[in-house]
């Protein structure tokens, strides 16, 4: 009786902070008809209306590309996927793909550390799937290109900005954001949700 009660309290706690729960996966937990490219970074699965629902984030890392006169230029891919599987059928919702090509210098794609969540913010039974990533290409101390990509469905919403670099005690650059016309317009929760991300994250350049 008191594991009951505890199971269901967990459960009402997930909900009253806006979280579906989820289980996360390994590499051979996820099914063999899902299909990805890259090194797993994220995995996970839940259920939505009675459909086992899988989102996977991966990396390529860095590795080498064409070069030219001048040396050998590096690449950096990184990609997410929300799959829902039924039975022996799979079928794709969305993916996200994004880069650095043909870099001679410091290249970088990579998702942020912490920040891959599944919520439900407006109850709504559909998830928000939310990510956060950088893609860069530079020879010195510069912001990166940063975005936070959220998914309720098939409804895509973005913010674009750039990371916070910090140059002296006093000198920091970037940590600006433009959220898209979808979280202007959408639910406040989800744009509220999304700024304290971005917050959480470039606070911690100090």
């Amino acid at each position: 009786m008191k594991f009951s009660i505890f199971i269901v309290i967990l459960l009402y706690s997930a909900y009253s902070y806006g979280q579906l729960p989820v289980k996360t996966l390994s590499k051979n937990e996820i099914p063999s008809q899902i299909k990805y490219t890259g090194h797993i970074m994220n995995a996970v699965k839940w259920i939505e209306n009675n459909e086992t629902h899988y989102a996977v984030t991966t990396e390529t890392g860095i590795y080498s590309g064409k070069g030219n006169e001048f040396g050998e230029f590096r690449n950096a891919e990184l990609y997410a996927y929300h799959y829902i599987v039924i039975a022996d059928s799979v079928q794709l919702i969305w993916k996200v793909y994004d880069y650095s090509k043909d870099c001679a210098l410091d290249v970088k794609a990579a998702f942020t550390k912490d920040a891959f969540a599944i919520t439900d913010l407006d109850k709504n039974g559909i998830a928000e799937i939310w990510l956060m990533y950088e893609t860069q290409c530079t020879g010195d101390v510069s912001p990166a290109i940063a975005k936070i990509i959220m998914y309720e469905g098939g409804k895509k919403y973005a913010l674009r900005g750039e990371s916070r670099v910090r140059y002296s005690d006093k000198d920091f650059s970037g940590g600006t954001y433009t959220p898209d016309n979808n979280f202007r317009t959408g639910n406040p929760l989800f744009k509220q949700y999304a700024k304290k991300l971005w917050q959480r994250v470039m606070s911690k350049v100090k």
